[in-house]
């Protein structure tokens, strides 16, 4: 039996409180239908609500749907355990409707281990399409007011060198040859498919393009980087890059991830996609170089190769302009501070001694590397 996770840190769900208060108001006794909700995005969700809930006294309810009702329980017992959170068995594709209405649908279940894992793509958009059709079923049987898609950046296909940052009008598109563009291709068919929907059903469709994140909750062992350079730093090892250490990325901390996704949700205008992440880009080896640096004990950052000066820059980071101008969104909490909270969250103050092959308590480490992902 594996040891519960802790719960969110108070100032994390504070923070995340301070920035939608007036939006929870407007939601008072309403509900939602969540999938996705047991995995990094999920979970941030799921204690924000409750939070909210708490606090306010708002007397709203969440449906949420998962595979394995029982193994989230023992994970989180904090969450499993309250009245206002039900969790119901089920796959995407063929789960059963729960019955009343629902004012508000948020779909942030998906697969993403085709790029995380560096499994087969096959399958991955039939699972993508097949996934939200059912979710679209069941929010016109749910007659849901507001429709929350959690897309990717990786609609976009790969960013142009010259592109610093991509915005939303950007028109280009996943190669549809290469085998890693199903993890893409598969979100835009999702979102025409929700867009189409919802015009026809005459609910508020709204879509949230992620990027690249960092907190609590984030898969150490997976295919994301700013988790590997913390698994290792944690471990006592040198932080390894792959490759060149010359992409540029960028990372928002998952508490403001929370306030985007909420406040998009309940403030976004129909029909209307933004872009979710930081605009603060640097390369990843830099990104390497701020965990070493949260340790306070000055790991050593491997490249595996030198840079190409051949080979024209990679990037992957948004351009968020619209969610800032139209909804006043912004990055509150810096890359420096999210690195922090994150360790601190894992169970090790940032600048303490530093001992060589030191692993993560064995229970937080198990939990996440196999809960269920974005």
């Amino acid at each position: 039996m594996s040891v519960p996770v802790k719960p969110l840190p108070g100032d994390d769900l504070d923070h995340v409180l301070a920035h939608t208060r007036e939006l929870w108001l407007e939601a008072r006794g309403q509900s939602f239908f969540i999938t996705g909700g047991t995995g990094f995005f999920g979970m941030w969700l799921l204690e924000s609500f409750a939070h909210a809930n708490d606090a306010l006294a708002l007397g709203m309810r969440a449906v949420v749907l998962t595979r394995d009702p029982a193994a989230f329980a023992q994970k989180a017992p904090h969450l499993t355990g309250r009245s206002d959170i039900e969790f119901v068995q089920g796959s995407l594709a063929s789960f059963g409707f729960p019955r009343g209405r629902f004012d508000h649908l948020i779909h942030a279940a998906a697969d993403t281990s085709v790029w995380t894992e560096r499994k087969q793509a096959d399958g991955v958009i039939e699972n993508v399409v097949a996934g939200t059709r059912r979710v679209l079923d069941f929010a016109a049987d749910a007659r849901v007011k507001n429709f929350l898609l959690v897309s990717s950046g990786a609609v976009y296909g790969r960013q142009p060198a010259d592109l610093t940052h991509v915005s939303e009008d950007y028109v280009g598109a996943p190669d549809p040859l290469l085998s890693e563009s199903a993890w893409g291709e598969g979100k835009r068919v999702a979102e025409h498919l929700c867009a189409v929907h919802a015009s026809r059903q005459g609910y508020s469709v709204k879509i949230a393009r992620c990027f690249a994140f960092i907190g609590p909750h984030l898969p150490l062992d997976a295919n994301y980087a700013i988790g590997n350079f913390i698994r290792d730093a944690w471990r006592g090892e040198p932080i390894r890059v792959s490759g060149d250490g010359t992409p540029q990325r960028s990372y928002l901390y998952a508490a403001d991830l929370a306030i985007w996704l909420w406040t998009l949700l309940f403030r976004a205008p129909a029909a209307r996609a933004y872009n979710v992440g930081s605009d603060m880009d640097r390369m990843i080896v830099e990104h390497a170089r701020n965990v070493s640096d949260a340790f306070g004990v000055g790991a050593p950052v491997h490249v595996a190769r030198p840079p190409d000066p051949t080979q024209r820059v990679t990037r992957y980071v948004p351009a968020i302009d619209r969610a800032r101008n139209e909804l006043g969104l912004k990055v509150w909490i810096s890359e420096a501070e999210a690195i922090r909270r994150t360790m601190n969250w894992l169970g090790r103050p940032t600048g303490s001694p530093c001992k060589r092959h030191l692993a993560p308590p064995e229970s937080y480490h198990e939990t996440l590397l196999n809960h269920e992902r974005r």
